[in-house]
């Protein structure tokens, strides 16, 4: 397979179809954390490929879409254990984003948003759990959606922190994110009604947005708004965005040394700066008291549930503005990264399914906005989305 954007990290895999249906005669790619028959996963770091041995089975997501006719081209390149929202990998290198060559993809799905952005494959399986699908796909200017905690099921997936990992998918076009979670959430069922009836506009969500990115960002909320009954503006997070991402950092950080602490302290991997900076300091947390943080979860994810209901969504900027530049200044680059956090907690948080629609900047570079809809309610916010933005 053709791999000038540096998207796959194996571009030979190949898988053909397990059987005929909706997504006959459809390609897609797998973030290299999806377990397929014969391949080792590297999850982003060669001491992990090493360290691995092959999978004797398809990931129950590769496994379901195979059978629903479409086939496997390609590993795509992941940050190092997921665990990064730039795109930019250590040992592998960085794919470049085919709509903004000078800019990172976004991670840690970086290669699946580069593969669909380019037109590699139709669409792109990855992982998000603190919006590795959402970044990626707003800074390549493609669909991606992040389904509700425990919607998919995460059999043959590495995990990073399971109380907040999700299997998502990213596409072209809103028809196709709408036909793959036909064939990947729960009986594939369409709800009764697709009406999402009220719309709530995260005031203090919008205030993270950059400033050249405003007017754009701003009509793109005025289509979404007319494809809904009423729209109401709403502080999200009375406590303060940074808080809600402080909570979830320090949640997940503790599951990520739970979940690969003992193999990182077995096998001493390699990691670049960075990653290696994140899990010294995930490492701490093992003795910290969490008990507001986990409380805190808690009454944040029963508040917005309760907000939403089936048919009510939060409106908000997927990320402050446009992808950083390749090599840009690390500090630059780690207010960046808390600017896309403070925002992608929210879902996460509460485990919410959220959308991100691609829309064109002033300067033509790629932004993303986002909506975040009820616990459960991913096919109504799918099919929703299809009809208003399709």
């Amino acid at each position: 397979m053709d791999n000038r954007y540096g998207a796959f990290i194996d571009p030979m895999l190949e898988v053909m179809p397990l059987g005929y249906g909706p997504l006959e005669g459809l390609s897609f790619t797998v973030k290299d954390v999806f377990a397929v028959a014969g391949h080792t996963s590297s999850a982003g770091n060669p001491d992990w490929s090493r360290t691995h041995s092959a999978s004797t089975y398809h990931a129950a997501a590769v496994r379901s879409l195979l059978v629903a006719g479409a086939s496997l081209k390609g590993a795509a390149l992941t940050d190092e254990l997921m665990y990064s929202l730039g795109g930019e990998n250590y040992h592998y290198g960085t794919p470049v984003n085919p709509h903004a060559s000078g800019c990172i993809p976004g991670g840690s799905s970086s290669g699946s948003a580069v593969a669909v952005a380019s037109g590699s494959v139709d669409f792109a399986l990855g992982t998000d759990t603190g919006g590795s699908i959402r970044v990626p796909s707003s800074y390549c200017g493609v669909y991606g959606f992040r389904p509700s905690h425990g919607a998919v099921d995460m059999k043959g997936v590495i995990p990073l922190s399971p109380g907040f990992d999700t299997v998502g998918w990213m596409a072209g076009h809103a028809e196709l994110l709408h036909k793959v979670g036909k064939i990947l959430l729960p009986m594939g069922k369409e709800p009764n009604k697709n009406t999402i009836d009220h719309i709530y506009i995260a005031t203090d969500a919008w205030t993270l947005v950059e400033k050249e990115s405003e007017i754009k960002l701003s009509n793109a909320l005025s289509r979404l708004q007319s494809g809904a009954g009423r729209a109401l503006d709403i502080e999200i997070a009375p406590e303060g965005l940074k808080v809600w991402m402080d909570v979830f950092r320090e949640l997940q950080g503790r599951e990520i040394w739970a979940t690969h602490g003992e193999w990182i302290e077995q096998e001493r991997p390699e990691f670049g700066p960075d990653i290696a900076d994140r899990f010294a300091w995930a490492s701490s947390l093992d003795s910290k008291d969490l008990t507001f943080a986990q409380q805190t979860r808690e009454g944040i994810s029963s508040r917005l549930r309760q907000l939403l209901g089936e048919s009510g969504c939060f409106v908000i900027p997927t990320v402050p503005g446009p992808a950083p530049l390749r090599g840009g200044d690390s500090r630059q680059l780690e207010r960046n990264r808390s600017g896309a956090m403070m925002l992608c907690c929210i879902a996460g948080l509460a485990g919410l399914p959220q959308v991100t629609l691609p829309v064109t900047g002033e300067d033509g570079l790629p932004l993303g906005i986002s909506i975040i809809g009820g616990y459960g309610q991913d096919l109504r916010l799918l099919s929703w989305i299809k009809e208003v933005w399709g």
